[in-house]
């Protein structure tokens, strides 16, 4: 494996650097303050990316995208997880999930999509399903050429502000070795098609200002040709999702876990008491030292899994590893920070108690420590089991 840095794509990370650092970075704090992001800042963010050639990176150049390979995307990633994620995620990357739609579809969702001319966003959390999608109760019932859906979604990213959502589903059953099992399929419907209401979702203590919402289906109807993939396709089509979605985290509380510990180190080189720089007393010279390991590791970790992604090598346990070890590495760094801040560490004057906050749900959102862990021991376990 070679992670040296090309340089054309040094001249990407470059470009995501400065951008993150002109564009993003100056807006934070009004953010935070407001828990909202205004209209047009949202509009001139999502415009000057596409300037920058940083919009829809991820997707591929055929349909328009940037095509970027998943190591480097993993570099650009930890780039923009400098900055605050409600910013961050205006430089919008669309779901890889829209590449399987049908040539109909890819024109009138997935181009306009990538052109910055419509926001998607994925539903698949509901009140009493969030890590076992099998438990699922939204449903959509055929009607001629058509299918009703009823249920409820929540924790819906951009929910508010999407033009349409990739709406999951249960279709039917099927027989499983353990019995009746929903068969799980994908809707794209818009906004505006009846039935179909959005409302802000409860305000969350972590990453002030990026959007969640809760949305309702009360007999939306939408046609069949709507579906997204074929019939039972879901649980395939959200893998394809959430094995790049758990590098991006991994490669998110990379960088912010650097700015943290520049922001820790500068204070432990600086501040003094008992006449001498903090940093210089074990008990916070060691934590430094953890945090630089931590941090060293969770990259490695997470380029070789990407590194591994684009050879086609790369399993659900790589991408496990990288979310699980990145996200609570993220926690242990931010911890360590407030810590080595003092008071001033949960102060809003200074942005650590921020950080420390931010850090928590990326342990939760796509797929839970503990749902990582499941992944990674049933892989150790399989070979054992007859």
């Amino acid at each position: 494996m070679d992670f040296s840095v090309s340089e054309e794509q040094q001249l990407i990370i470059d470009v995501a650097h400065q951008f993150v650092r002109r564009e993003l970075l100056p807006h934070e704090d009004v953010v935070e303050a407001q828990d909202y992001v205004p209209d047009e800042l949202f509009a001139q963010i999502r415009q000057r990316s596409i300037e920058a050639g940083l919009f829809a990176a991820n997707i591929s150049a055929k349909h328009g995208g940037g095509g970027l390979d998943a190591l480097t995307f993993a570099l650009i990633e930890r780039e923009f997880g400098w900055v605050s994620y409600a910013l961050h995620y205006i430089v919008h990357r669309p779901s890889n999930i829209l590449e399987a739609g049908s040539p109909e579809q890819i024109k009138n969702y997935l181009e306009p999509t990538v052109r910055g001319e419509r926001l998607d966003c994925i539903a698949f959390t509901e009140p009493g399903a969030g890590s076992d999608l099998s438990a699922m109760s939204t449903r959509a019932v055929r009607h001629g050429d058509d299918y009703v859906i009823n249920g409820s979604k929540h924790f819906i990213s951009f929910g508010m502000r999407a033009d349409y959502v990739i709406l999951f589903a249960v279709t039917g059953e099927t027989d499983g070795p353990r019995g009746k099992r929903s068969e799980i399929s994908a809707f794209l419907v818009d906004k505006g098609t009846k039935g179909f209401t959005a409302r802000r979702g409860p305000v969350c203590t972590a990453h002030r200002g990026y959007d969640h919402a809760e949305l309702f289906f009360d007999d939306c109807r939408v046609p069949a040709r709507q579906m997204l993939g074929a019939p039972g396709e879901g649980f395939q089509l959200a893998s394809k999702w959430l094995s790049p979605a758990r590098l991006s985290i991994g490669a998110l509380a990379v960088g912010r876990a650097q700015r943290v510990f520049e922001m820790s180190a500068e204070w432990a080189g600086t501040r003094k008491q008992f006449g001498q720089t903090i940093g210089r007393f074990q008990g916070t010279g060691f934590k430094l030292a953890d945090m630089a390991t931590d941090i060293a590791a969770a990259e490695m970790l997470t380029l070789k899994a990407a590194w591994k992604f684009d050879q086609g090598l790369m399993t659900d346990q790589d991408a496990a590893m990288a979310k699980v070890f990145g996200s609570e590495m993220l926690s242990r760094v931010t911890d360590s920070a407030v810590q080595i801040f003092g008071g001033m560490g949960l102060m809003n004057t200074l942005p650590i108690e921020r950080f420390w906050r931010d850090a928590r749900i990326e342990r939760i959102w796509d797929g839970t420590s503990e749902i990582q862990r499941h992944i990674i021991s049933r892989a150790i376990l399989r070979s054992y089991e007859k």
